[in-house]
């Protein structure tokens, strides 16, 4: 499972955290470009945090959102078969309703962000 054990959907678009679907990053980006996009990212969110003034912190949070669209992690479905985007949506809403249901315990949990070892 991706990103630090949360549950991901079978069809490998979305992975559960804090109980709600989020877009993983597109899979057919290519490993320098992807590496690229995540270090803006890292840099862009660095930014956030040490903004300094609310110009800065605007100026910043939009080169998350650059960085997130670039990954494909929002803006336009990086699929192809018309399947809405459910990203922020609680799983058990969704298309994804009979899978969540058949997780374990274990899987649903570090989804919603109830396990011990946090």
């Amino acid at each position: 499972m991706p990103r630090r054990d949360y549950p991901e959907t079978p069809d490998g678009r979305y992975f559960v955290a804090r109980g709600r679907l989020w877009r993983r990053t597109d899979p057919r980006l290519d490993e320098g470009e992807r590496r690229a996009a995540v270090k803006a990212l890292m840099q862009a969110r660095r930014a956030v945090g040490q903004a300094e003034d609310p110009e800065a912190e605007h100026e910043a949070r939009a080169a998350v959102d650059a960085a997130k669209r670039r990954l494909g992690e929002r803006g336009p479905v990086w699929w192809d078969d018309d399947a809405p985007d459910e990203t922020g949506r609680a799983p058990w809403t969704t298309r994804y309703a009979d899978w969540w249901e058949g997780l374990n315990d274990e899987a649903r949990a570090a989804g919603i962000g109830t396990r011990k070892d946090r």
